[in-house]
């Protein structure tokens, strides 16, 4: 059974993607959560690119990784999704077999029009989605980290 934590800075964009593509297209004994070291507010640009997929994030709320440790939740994995320096200010869970990395560009700071910073959004989301695939398929595969 995987647990996975997906974490970025703010949980308002690329962790609640993550979170919400592993939750439809894991198996029903696999789950996933979302957090954020300094939790904001909900992207609205990532709402409406979820929907567009079918998925809807909008009553989501963003949650503190460090309310989550100190809750003593456990996960067989620790996926980070924003930059390495971010990524250095998250806890260690305890019981945990993998801590990953995986770096996305952050949709709060895509500036532009809307219809710009859309297509931004969408392609995150989309390359998130596959990533998260690929992890599903094979959660051991170096390859795919």
């Amino acid at each position: 059974m995987l647990k996975v934590l997906f974490v970025c800075v703010h949980n308002s964009a690329r962790s609640q993607m993550a979170e919400a593509f592993f939750n439809q297209y894991a198996a029903n004994t696999d789950c996933a959560e979302s957090a954020g070291i300094e939790p904001g507010k909900l992207n609205s640009y990532v709402v409406q690119a979820m929907s567009e997929k079918g998925i809807d994030i909008s009553a989501n709320e963003t949650k503190g990784v460090f309310n989550l440790y100190k809750e003593g939740r456990t996960y067989s994995h620790v996926i980070t999704v924003c930059d390495a320096e971010a990524a250095q200010r998250c806890p260690i869970f305890p019981g945990i077999s993998r801590i990953i990395m995986w770096s996305f560009p952050d949709p709060s700071t895509f500036t532009g029009s809307d219809e710009e910073i859309m297509q931004q959004v969408r392609a995150v989301r989309d390359t998130i989605e596959e990533k998260v695939k690929a992890f599903i398929a094979n959660p051991l595969d170096e390859n795919v980290l």
